[in-house]
């Protein structure tokens, strides 16, 4: 058992400040104002107190969408993902799959449902291969499909109660019926990489859809005479939002008005294997990615492939355009946590498992504790 005091304590809804928190056996045990903190003296004496001074102590970070880091991507080696963003404060991820075939999708579900059942991940993301031809971003055109109710069903059985979300372009054949399906299971169907109109966004709501896929990206912009699924995704308070926010996928002004207005946003990264590594060349799915300055495209095109974001740096960008610090921490804490209805993470309250991210002045990661060990 240790006790941790800091200027500022975020909980994952509100400050205390000064605030401590007490962790013991992995688990958060209270948290509050430091003059309220009640002295526990166990055998070996009073609980220690680590003082870290003028700094905000957060819950750990919450990554629901990111394909990969460290040079590798899901599932090649998770250990390697886990650690590259760990180290920048993230401390629960989802996996993220690009479009395959149904046999690939099939293996790599199968493998990561395993690291999804030994703690190690919060989950699998099927991002494809139901998407649409338009809007396909980095998903290789070939391996797209139409979402046959029986095709996703299979996907999600592979998975044994891994898979808590699903991209789908929700205009397709076999849509409506897959959304449904989902949505019975407990699976998070987000709309995202789609084509679809305004109604058509509306009635995929009304169907089971509660999420959207990076807004903005991979999807028609906002018209002021076909508003698309934009509009219809940000006005339906059943509706969490996926922002990715580095400054390339989205301006940090937009970024800051939708999180201004909206109290569903999530974070996302979006990140895939050239987080945390060099500039150069990599691969995404089956299609090879070139990474200049650190932004990823396609080789040889313009077209974004993912990001090398980690979620901090989010955090820091939202900030720095506007966001308040509590709106931009909450949108990568505890919304990702209530978005795909993840236990015991996202929060620094009593019974929460011991995840936290230590942020200096400048919002920058200066410690991580992961599961009550500092990393």
């Amino acid at each position: 058992m240790f006790r941790v005091r800091a200027a500022r304590v975020f909980t994952g809804s509100e400050f205390i400040a000064p605030g401590e928190v007490v962790f013991d056996g992995g688990r958060v045990v209270s948290v509050a104002e430091s003059s309220e903190v009640e002295l526990v003296e166990t055998p070996a004496g009073e609980i220690p107190v680590l003082d870290l001074g003028d700094v905000t102590l957060a819950p750990g970070l919450v990554d629901v969408h990111s394909h990969g880091g460290g040079g590798f991507a899901f599932p090649d080696d998770v250990d390697a993902v886990l650690a590259t963003h760990r180290a920048h404060g993230t401390t629960t991820m989802v996996a993220s799959t690009v479009t395959q075939s149904l046999d690939e999708l099939d293996r790599q579900v199968r493998l990561l449902a395993e690291r999804v059942r030994d703690g190690s991940l919060a989950g699998i993301h099927l991002e494809g291969p139901w998407l649409a031809e338009k809007y396909k971003g980095a998903h290789p055109v070939d391996k797209l499909r139409d979402p046959a109710p029986a095709e996703v069903e299979a996907l999600l059985d592979a998975g044994e109660g891994a898979v808590k979300m699903v991209t789908i372009a929700v205009e397709k054949p076999g849509a409506p019926d897959s959304v449904r399906l989902m949505a019975s299971r407990g699976v998070v169907a987000a709309l995202g990489h789609s084509n679809c109109t305004y109604e058509e966004a509306v009635a995929a709501i009304d169907a089971g859809v509660t999420g959207a896929t990076h807004l903005f990206n991979a999807m028609p912009g906002l018209h002021h005479r076909t508003p698309g699924p934009i509009l219809a995704l940000l006005e339906d308070d059943r509706v969490w939002c996926e922002l990715i926010v580095d400054g390339v996928h989205l301006r940090p002004e937009l970024a800051a008005w939708v999180m201004a207005a909206s109290d569903r946003v999530v974070l996302v990264t979006d990140a895939m294997a050239a987080t945390g590594c060099s500039d150069g060349d990599y691969v995404l799915g089956d299609l090879p990615v070139t990474v200049e300055s650190g932004v990823a495209h396609i080789a040889g095109t313009d077209t974004i492939a993912g990001s090398t974001l980690v979620l901090s740096r989010g955090v820091r960008v939202a900030i720095e355009a506007g966001v308040a610090p509590e709106v931009a921490l909450q949108a990568a804490t505890r919304n990702p946590a209530r978005y795909l209805d993840l236990d015991g993470v996202g929060e620094l309250v009593p019974g929460a498992s011991a995840d936290a991210v230590v942020f200096d002045a400048g919002w920058n990661v200066a410690k991580v504790l992961y599961r009550g060990a500092w990393v």
